[in-house]
């Protein structure tokens, strides 16, 4: 799908789709109408409902405010908990005691210090998934709720042994009335995750989830990424557990046991509980199932068999049901691609001084040479091709001058300051970089993948603007309907809005057709005079280098084979030679 062609010269209009952006008050207001309709629900159910359903819609609410704290750690950051309802059991534990010790403020109070306490506990877990992934943190997280399962049988909740029951808020005392209450806190957390998720913390959840290098490379901190997830979802699962002491009265440690944690999981890997409605509809499965096979005469703890079969079937499928029926919702497969047309030319600026100076740069793999004292030097408002056979060194390159590599050796200036430091650091201070392999997370829109890259504060013209100049989607379009060679050009899109001092390019055309290298050449030959922002690139196709270059760098075997002028670096007889065999290059 071939996108609008701009007319050089011609006023853009902003169209609803293409270039419109949203101010934040219509941004706000799909979200608070559901939210309203949501509590009015809740109301109607609250009058209408016989008293038992009234309590059990308050265990599905209680779940729900769990579940979504699930879907912030494992469906939006990647993360594996299976301790979720270890960390109610703290927010139980604060609301007891507070209830006990008489704490002012009230049931309101104390819900907000349990889910506190809480997100505290949720930080000190999530350290360990700084460096530990996968199964090593599921047995982590599992390990850590039998541990808490056996201390709370040991030590028991405050006032559970003395019968002493929780206060409930005045004005929500009775059953039905503390159902409303509790459809009243559901609906404040999901707006919370929302709003979160469509800020700078979601986005990095998102990106995070995708690709911890990626994260990186914007600039973004991976371990403030993973532990605002952790925190966020704990809080809700301390809240969630205040909720269940306020409706039994009591909290004891068979509500908060490590098998309900792991059931809990897998209804959230199922449902898909990073989506808010499939949180809520995986909470009312956590609710029916165990009641129906009640009224059937099963056994109730057959409900985590139930629950095991459908995790069993999300995890073979590699999918879950909040995906599945917004697939067959939408029914639009089509993927977009980059629509590359002829622009207007801007003015060029002269080219300045060098702002990134390489000196002695060398990187080795044991007993294997990878780069090998490598001078390159990248002068403001140029752009500086590094070209060279496969393998010859040009993604290590990359990797050691954006922190990837830390036991390079050699200096590395920017702006005559010495380049160090993490990933993170380098790209704060003025260094950005793209990746060979897809680095944009599919959970995000367009615009806000942008807007998380660009780490500024941006309007809806410079992100619509940005966007058209390189032929990208519309800020508003799914990335997850983008192909991926226009994903290549919205990340690109993103660090340049970022505003860098120089911007590392590794094979940025890579899954665009051939006879688009070109205009996408024409496109960066500019980048210099409307982002002023210096361009190391590294690439295969030869046509695009000559549309672009004007100085070029060859790498063979890890060192310098030659360096100077476009023309004359590739008259080179030894760079003729080292191409020899690869003819897709000439």
């Amino acid at each position: 799908m071939r996108l609008a062609e701009p007319v050089p010269g011609a006023p853009q209009e902003r169209r609803r789709g293409a270039g419109w952006t949203e101010g934040p008050l219509a941004r706000a207001g799909l979200p608070l109408l559901v939210a309203a309709a949501a509590i009015a629900v809740g109301y109607a159910l609250s009058v209408g409902l016989a008293g038992y359903f009234v309590y059990l819609g308050v265990s599905a609410v209680v779940a729900a405010i769990a579940l979504l704290g699930l879907g912030v750690v494992t469906g939006t950051a990647g993360m594996i908990s299976l301790c979720q309802l270890t960390f109610a059991a703290v927010g139980a534990f604060v609301v007891s005691a507070c209830n006990v010790a008489g704490v002012p403020g009230g049931f309101v109070t104390w819900l907000l210090l349990g889910g506190l306490a809480a997100a505290a506990a949720g930080v000190l877990v999530g350290l360990p998934a700084l460096r530990l992934r996968g199964i090593t943190l599921a047995v982590v997280t599992l390990g850590l709720a039998a541990a808490a399962d056996l201390t709370l049988v040991q030590i028991q909740f405050p006032g559970a042994t003395d019968g002493l029951s929780v206060e409930r808020p005045g004005a929500f005392s009775d059953d039905r009335s503390y159902f409303l209450f509790a459809v009243l806190v559901l609906v404040a957390c999901g707006l919370a995750v929302h709003f979160l998720r469509r800020g700078r913390w979601g986005s990095s959840w998102h990106l995070v989830a995708f690709s911890e290098r990626g994260t990186a490379a914007v600039g973004a901190g991976v371990r403030t990424s993973k532990l605002t997830a952790f925190a966020v979802s704990a809080a809700l699962g301390g809240i969630s557990g205040g909720l269940l002491t306020g409706q039994v009265g009591l909290a004891f440690p068979a509500s908060f046991t490590a098998i309900q944690s792991l059931a809990l999981y897998v209804l959230a890997v199922m449902s898909g509980a990073h989506l808010i409605d499939m949180a809520v509809f995986g909470a009312l499965l956590w609710v029916a199932v165990p009641e129906l096979l009640k009224r059937w005469g099963v056994p109730q703890d057959w409900g985590f068999v139930v629950f095991g079969v459908l995790g069993v079937q999300a995890l073979t499928s590699r999918g879950n049901l909040g995906t599945a029926v917004r697939a067959l919702w939408y029914r639009r497969r089509t993927r977009i691609t980059a629509g590359l047309t002829g622009v207007a030319d801007v003015e060029p600026v002269p080219i300045g001084d060098p702002v990134l100076e390489v000196r002695g740069l060398s990187v080795s793999f044991g007993h294997v040479t990878a780069l090998s004292d490598v001078d390159i030097t990248v002068p403001e408002h140029g752009i500086l091709g590094v070209i060279g056979p496969n393998g010859a060194g040009k993604s290590t390159l990359v990797d050691a001058l954006s922190g990837f590599l830390p036991r390079a050796t050699g200096t590395a200036t920017l702006d005559g300051r010495p380049l160090t430091g993490s990933p993170t650091r380098r790209a704060r201070s003025g260094l950005r970089r793209t990746f060979q392999q897809d680095r944009v997370p599919p959970g995000l829109t367009v615009g806000a993948y942008v807007r998380f890259v660009a780490r500024r504060r941006l309007t809806g013209r410079e992100v619509a603007d940005a966007l058209e100049f390189f032929g990208c989607p519309g800020p508003r379009t799914p990335l997850s309907r983008v192909d991926a060679g226009a994903r290549r050009l919205v990340e690109v899109v993103g660090h340049l809005l970022a505003k860098p001092r120089v911007l590392l390019l590794d094979e940025p055309a890579a899954g665009l057709p051939h006879e688009e290298h070109v205009a996408f050449g024409g496109r960066l030959r500019q980048v210099p005079a409307r982002f002023g922002v210096s361009v190391l690139l590294i690439e295969h196709d030869l046509d695009l280098v000559r549309s672009v270059c004007d100085t070029l760098t060859v790498l063979d075997f890890g060192q310098v084979l030659a360096s100077g002028p476009q023309a004359d670096v590739l008259a080179d007889p030894a760079v003729l030679k080292a191409y020899m065999g690869e003819t897709e290059l000439l």
